[in-house]
């Protein structure tokens, strides 16, 4: 469970970072690790991007669009638990190649749909999700089995950096691509993109012990039995949920409308949204060296900070303050994703895993949509300055109550 070689690196001083530990980006099976996740996580970015560029160019309606994303909504959410399930009872990185070969087969069948049938599309879209969602557990166990304890923190800072770069600049250079060829031509590139992340990644370490053959259902039982084991990551999870299901959904319905109508542009939700990003690179940067006395709290106080957007959004203050509550915003997710990652592979068991890491993702990922779904009706009901108060209280206290849990304080239940 906890690496003896890596808690020797721990260090008590808040500055402290980890300059004696070889490079991770000198590790070829980290680079193809890298590259393997980075292409996943471009393609699941470009699907919804690509559909809107369709909707654009008028071969999809705005009907098609909701359905094609909600068919890939529900695959993934069906799909992550399943893909935690089968990497903890076979090979990780073989459930990295059937689930990207899927997704590498939905993505031109959706294109095949384009302007002909909404009914293939959904279908197809179903595939494509259920390859994203179960590849994300089977990712997440992989790098555990690939890099050693002393660079996991270093490794997954990697990770997050790639996915932040791809938000910040792949808009632009889609939309660039898409002036030279039409957009099924986008998806089946996409189908491309997702070859890359099933063939590329490495193989993981033979060691880990299989679960004995006790039925699926058993198996998740005994991966929630294990998760309960843990009483940081119960804590930690929730806070996350709570954040992501009221600050994140908030937000993202808020802040178009506050932009249009307190500041009367665009430009203000332009610039929020790279302010996150921008902000999320930056913590990305920092916390592959850096070190905190208590990790556990030091991620959970940078978690609320989440809070500060729909504070900013609520308040009448200048755009530069907006910006700059998206930017904290960002840093302290970034801040909080890499230490919990790190310390889940650390702690949970090897051989559960999987099955864990898709709790965390199917909890607070998986139920961002039905927050957004709620905050509209919500806002409507409540007002928007309602929604956006209980939602930064939520964000702020949501953290702060995890933190009680006392093995919180170092993500470790010693």
């Amino acid at each position: 469970m906890c690496n003896n070689d890596e808690e020797s690196q721990q260090v008590t001083g808040s500055t402290a970072t980890v300059g004696k530990t070889p490079s991770i980006l000198r590790d070829p099976a980290f680079l193809r690790l890298w590259v393997g996740t980075t292409a996943s996580g471009l393609a699941t970015w470009a699907f919804p991007f690509i559909l809107g560029l369709a909707v654009l160019d008028r071969t999809l309606t705005p009907a098609g669009l909701g359905l094609v994303l909600a068919t890939r909504t529900v695959g993934f959410l069906v799909a992550v638990p399943v893909g935690g399930l089968l990497s903890d009872r076979y090979s990780r990185r073989g459930v990295v190649f059937w689930a990207g070969l899927a997704a590498a087969i939905g993505s031109p069948v959706v294109a095949l749909g384009l302007g002909r049938s909404a009914l293939l599309m959904a279908v197809a879209a179903a595939v494509v999700g259920a390859g994203q969602g179960a590849c994300r557990p089977a990712f997440q166990a992989l790098t555990a089995e690939v890099v050693d304890g002393e660079r996991r923190q270093q490794a997954n800072a990697a990770l997050s950096l790639a996915t932040r770069v791809i938000v910040l600049v792949a808009p632009a250079l889609t939309a660039l691509v898409a002036t030279v060829v039409g957009t099924p031509w986008l998806l089946v590139g996409m189908g491309v993109i997702w070859l890359i992340a099933a063939l590329v990644p490495p193989s993981g370490s033979a060691e880990v012990a299989r679960p004995e053959r006790i039925g699926l259902v058993a198996e998740f039982v005994e991966g929630v039995r294990e998760a309960r084991r843990h009483p940081w990551f119960l804590a930690g999870l929730g806070a996350l949920t709570a954040v992501i299901a009221t600050g994140y959904s908030a937000t993202g319905v808020a802040l178009p409308l506050i932009s249009r109508d307190r500041y009367g542009t665009q430009v203000v939700l332009a610039a929020a949204l790279t302010a996150y990003t921008a902000g999320a690179l930056v913590g990305a940067l920092v916390i592959a060296r850096w070190r905190p006395r208590a990790q556990g709290w030091a991620a959970l106080a940078s978690l609320a900070c989440y809070g500060f957007a729909p504070l900013a959004l609520l308040l009448p203050v200048h755009p530069a303050v907006v910006v700059g509550a998206y930017v904290l915003a960002g840093l302290g997710i970034e801040l909080f994703n890499v230490p919990w990652f790190t310390a889940t592979q650390r702690e949970v068991e090897p051989s559960k895993l999987a099955r864990v890491s898709s709790l965390d993702f199917l909890l607070s990922y998986g139920l961002a949509p039905v927050g957004l779904a709620l905050i509209a009706p919500a806002m409507s009901a409540f007002g928007i300055g309602a929604v956006l108060g209980f939602c930064a209280v939520v964000c702020f206290l949501a953290p702060g109550l995890a933190a009680l849990v006392p093995s919180s304080r170092d993500f470790s239940r010693r």
